[in-house]
């Protein structure tokens, strides 16, 4: 294993000198920092972070928290800023919550024993209060969520107005009998999307209707389609359906198939995100895209500066993206007869 006495023999200078060198000490010129620079890359040297961690220096590590890599959401941040931290010598560790805070807590407790150089964080819908006291502690930034406890940087969506649009869109086509499937209330992405989908009706004063509206857990699909079979079940079943996540759409729409739905005949869809199998997905779908790749480079880049350069005071930083509406087929005006279904 090569070391820094390894080095400092191949290029003549002192243990110390590489050492300073490799820890971008000032007080070394920068020519000399370029020839140890390149002596460690062909002699294939390692650092070792753990002793540099012991004499107090932070990690290279930066945690990326969020609930589930399935996600299309959560797989497209972890590429783009993985992509984004290489660039900066700096190494992106995943870390999965599920929505639980106790495991997000251990994941903290993880990271901030490692002396991690900073955390990205799509939170859990109540962190809990040492997982608070753990980010006070070190810098971090929320992502597509956020908790009022953690802080006031964030990075993500327009939450409300990308429902609103999506029901919008329904209503404009004539629809009153508007179904929402989407995460619940206690999730603050949740209740903003569920604001958007209220705001349009009570737009276009169209009443608000309880028995329409199903909130469950953003990561089942599987909660989805038992939902979107409950609603079409109903006396006076929807004649359309917006969403509010993505793995809420790729249920809906596997169960729409399952029950041999005609869309939009029967019942006119709207997704959440735009994957790449939903523009082939029977007429294709309807549905608003989010710029969740843009979303994640300008996160991880802000985050980068701040963990380069880290500011006097810690003043609030908010960017919300627009999404927009991707009209396809499976969108029309509604039927002038509902087909009732069996159970």
């Amino acid at each position: 294993m090569v070391t820094t006495k390894d080095i400092a023999a191949h290029l003549q200078l002192s243990v110390s000198t590489v050492g300073r060198a490799l820890a971008n000490d000032t007080r070394i010129s920068e020519e000399t920092k370029a020839r140890v620079r390149q002596a460690a890359s062909e002699l294939g040297y390692v650092g070792n972070h753990a002793a540099r961690m012991m004499r107090g220096a932070p990690s290279n590590v930066v945690g990326l928290v969020i609930p589930d890599i399935r996600n299309s959401f959560y797989y497209t941040i972890a590429h783009e800023l993985s992509a984004i931290m290489a660039g900066e010598d700096y190494q992106l560790m995943l870390a999965e919550t599920f929505d639980d805070r106790l495991i997000e807590r251990r994941h903290l407790r993880e990271l901030s024993a490692s002396r991690a150089a900073g955390v990205v964080i799509a939170p859990t819908p109540n962190p809990h209060n040492d997982s608070v006291g753990m980010l006070r502690g070190m810098p971090h930034v929320q992502l597509l969520r956020r908790h009022a406890s953690l802080g006031a940087q964030w990075f993500g969506l327009d939450d409300q107005r990308a429902l609103q649009d999506a029901t919008t869109h329904l209503l404009d086509l004539g629809h009153t009998r508007i179904a929402y499937i989407g995460a619940p209330a206690d999730l603050p992405t949740g209740r903003e999307r569920l604001e958007g989908y209220h705001q349009a009706l009570r737009d276009r004063s169209v009443p608000i209707r309880s028995n329409l509206v199903e909130l469950g857990p953003p990561a089942s699909p599987e909660h989805a389609r038992e939902a979107v079979r409950r609603l079409l079940n109903r006396p006076s079943p929807p004649t359309a359906v917006v969403l509010g996540s993505v793995l809420h759409t790729v249920g809906v729409l596997d169960g729409l198939l399952e029950m041999d739905v005609d869309v939009p005949s029967e019942l006119s869809v709207v997704g959440f995100g735009d994957q790449s199998g939903f523009s082939w997905w029977g007429p294709g779908l309807t549905t608003i895209s989010l710029p969740i790749g843009d979303v994640a480079t300008s996160c991880g880049l802000w985050f980068i500066r701040r963990l380069n350069n880290p500011p006097a005071g810690n003043d609030p930083y908010e960017s919300a993206s627009v999404g927009w509406l991707v009209p396809r087929g499976s969108t029309a005006a509604p039927p002038a007869v509902t087909r009732e279904r069996s159970a």
